[in-house]
């Protein structure tokens, strides 16, 4: 078995209420701790994307993804762990900055290239964007300091190149088409859009269904 590690995971969902809860609800059943998640909308309309970090090894993952795909409103999982990613996050973080000690604390923002978003009296909030290992360091070297304040929006990462997030030109039309409506003028209540399928049985690992 190998060693449990950080793994990111994107995933495209319908943009419908209710579709967070049960992706955290299935994170919480199998007692797996979340450390980021993030959620947004894409250029396809009524399609979120999210994106979590989580520590697992090989065959948690396996089963994650694979589980993540039995819920009604996935339309694609991928795990892009060991793929080529540009990876960001946002912080603000607060600082206590008395007279004697701002020019330290801002030549010290400047070195990261954080940026000044506000200023009180005794104190300076950054806003910094970049990777996690960045903002750790940054934090790192004003805890001295006093660090009053800090949150953070997780991380969202996308893979390199002209690939757009695994997904084939045809499944992204399809997601672009409108709500197909029903005889009565309503819209369908079930899932509408062409999902991607799941990775097939011989990529799975044996007892991930049991999971």
């Amino acid at each position: 078995m190998s060693t449990p590690s950080p793994r990111t995971f994107v995933a495209y969902v319908e943009d419908k209420p209710g579709v967070l809860n049960r992706v955290a609800s299935l994170f919480r059943r199998r007692t797996y701790n979340i450390e980021s998640l993030t959620v947004g909308r894409t250029e396809c309309p009524g399609v979120s994307r999210m994106t979590v970090v989580m520590d697992a090894d090989d065959d948690a993952a396996r089963r994650i993804e694979a589980n993540l795909y039995k819920l009604v409103n996935v339309l694609h999982v991928h795990d892009v762990t060991h793929e080529q990613l540009v990876s960001r996050e946002l912080a603000l973080v607060k600082v206590r900055a008395m007279p004697d000690s701002r020019p330290s604390v801002l030549q010290l923002g400047e070195l990261f290239r954080a940026r000044v978003v506000d200023v009180a009296p005794e104190a300076l909030t950054f806003e910094i964007t970049g990777t996690s290992d960045k903002i750790d360091g940054l934090l790192e070297v004003l805890r001295p300091f006093g660090v009053l304040e800090m949150v953070r929006t997780g991380v969202i990462a996308m893979t390199r190149g002209d690939v757009a997030g695994q997904v084939d030109a045809a499944t992204r039309r399809a997601w672009l088409q409108p709500l197909r409506p029903i005889p009565g003028g309503e819209t369908p209540p079930e899932s509408h859009r062409a999902s991607t399928p799941p990775p097939s049985p011989h990529q799975r690992h044996s007892g991930e269904d049991a999971a």
